[in-house]
């Protein structure tokens, strides 16, 4: 029912390169100039200017392009309902997530939810909160997940879960008096490994510092790094700490590896947000949300 020439044009529109759209979609680069070609000779207008080895998108293509979406977004859905017709579920779902929400989170998740409908074909990508947005814009994915607290105004946020965040140590070095919680003095002198900026981690222990009057700049910030999971391997072999969701260390936790350092006047509780552009109806998507904010709802104490 797709016309083939629409998903060529679409796939060299989000990518602006013929290799990368060949590659793609498992055809050869001939073949995807003819389709383009063929495109440019019905509607009269070139889609696409070629600048060297460079090409850019035309006036005409961004308007196609537009529609494109549209008619995408309603492919989707004229799967799902013809599916729910036959009592089936089924067709492609693009997600993406945050790093602490796709490490942590999300893949119990999917995998009952793969198990429930296993008609559907999901992926997922991760970043930090800005690339899962920027993803959405682009519309390589359908849906986001993300731990920030950014709002944008074109997006529609819906909260699926909270989760806190603590300062964890290594258990094999001091941080103090351990009897007694850390001050903001204290904190000072702590070397203290930071996700990256961008992230939405640092953008809420950031607002959250704020309250306690201190600025990162006030911090002694030993590195920034960019994942979690990095940040973990550093503190089994430092005598650093870092502010981590505490179900991305629960394992450490209870082996004994790392300790929650508490803080005094900290108390930091996030939540994780669905993330989708305003108007959009991906059935899908929405089909996602749906069982999540069941399973999660199954799992609160």
């Amino acid at each position: 029912m797709l016309d083939f020439r629409l998903k060529v044009f679409y796939t060299v529109a989000r990518r602006l390169s013929f290799t990368k759209a060949a590659e793609e979609l498992f055809i050869s680069q001939p073949a995807v100039t003819k389709h383009i070609h063929e495109l440019e000779q019905q509607l009269g207008m070139a889609l696409f200017e070629r600048i060297g080895n460079r090409i850019k998108i035309t006036r005409a293509g961004q308007v196609m392009l537009k529609h494109a979406d549209d008619i995408f977004t309603s492919y989707r859905n004229l799967e799902y309902e013809i599916n729910q017709l036959k009592h089936e579920q089924g067709g492609l779902l693009a997600l993406g997530a945050s790093t602490t929400i796709a490490q942590y989170f999300i893949p119990p998740l999917l995998a009952q939810f793969n198990q429930r409908y296993p008609e559907v074909t999901a992926s997922l990508i991760s970043g930090n909160t800005e690339q899962i947005e920027q993803a959405l814009f682009d519309k390589s994915i359908q849906l986001g997940l993300i731990e920030g607290r950014s709002k944008n105004p074109v997006l529609k946020y819906v909260e699926i879960a909270k989760d806190e965040i603590a300062l964890i140590g290594n258990v094999n070095y001091n941080y103090g008096d351990n009897n007694t919680p850390l001050n903001a003095a204290d904190l000072k002198n702590i070397p203290l490994l930071m996700r990256e900026h961008g992230s939405g981690t640092l953008e809420v222990i950031t607002d959250e510092l704020k309250r306690l009057k201190l600025k990162l700049t006030d911090l002694h910030i030993a590195m920034y790094m960019g994942s979690t999971e990095s940040i973990k391997s550093y503190l089994h072999h430092a005598p650093c700490a870092a502010f981590l969701s505490l179900k991305a260390v629960q394992r450490e936790l209870e082996a004994g590896e790392f300790k929650i350092l508490p803080v005094r006047n900290f108390k930091l509780v996030r939540k994780f947000h669905f993330i989708y552009l305003q108007g959009q109806q991906d059935k899908l998507a929405q089909l996602f949300m749906r069982f999540s904010r069941q399973h999660t709802e199954l799992q609160q104490p």
